[in-house]
């Protein structure tokens, strides 16, 4: 009986060991945390501002919060944008909730890329968006905004590209 037993106990055993920890949703996006400064361009004109990235809610969710002063150009006041992004898993897949202080609600599905990460709007009637971080060092990432018009949700053409670094 005991020999029966023992071979019992460590089949049993193996079935309750603890599973592997759960891969890292938020591996992807984690380069981005800290506080970064940037300069840039684009349609809408020269640029400079900075971005602060922390995670909040226990972790569960990471919240950009960036600010962009626009220069003066071709007739066009300066101008200053502001935005707030969260970025948190549902149902398995990273997403992005961005709104800003233009009026713009844009929900992004992420995808992550060798180089960096993608931030790609979900298809709706009207325009696509884009938002692509390029990592090129620890402290330095190209920031890439892109747009595609109705109609056409792949042709995707620059609006604005920046440099970013680390400063925290």
């Amino acid at each position: 009986m005991r020999s029966v037993f023992l071979p019992l106990a460590i089949i049993a055993s193996l079935g309750a060991q603890t599973p592997a920890p759960a891969a890292d949703p938020f591996a992807p996006v984690r380069f981005l945390v800290g506080e970064w400064i940037g300069e840039g361009g684009g349609k809408p004109g020269a640029s400079s501002g900075g971005a602060s990235y922390r995670f909040e809610l226990d972790g569960k969710v990471l919240v950009r919060r960036n600010v962009a002063d626009v220069a003066a150009a071709n007739g066009r006041p300066a101008s200053r944008h502001e935005d707030l992004m969260t970025v948190f898993e549902e149902g398995g897949q990273l997403k992005a909730f961005y709104l800003d202080n233009e009026g713009h609600v844009i929900h992004y599905l992420v995808t992550p890329r060798p180089e960096g990460v993608a931030f790609t709007s979900e298809p709706t009637p009207g325009p696509r968006f884009r938002l692509t971080y390029l990592k090129t060092s620890d402290s330095l990432v190209t920031l890439r905004f892109e747009i595609a018009p109705p109609g056409k949700p792949e042709a995707f053409a620059t609006y604005i590209e920046a440099t970013t670094r680390k400063v925290k």
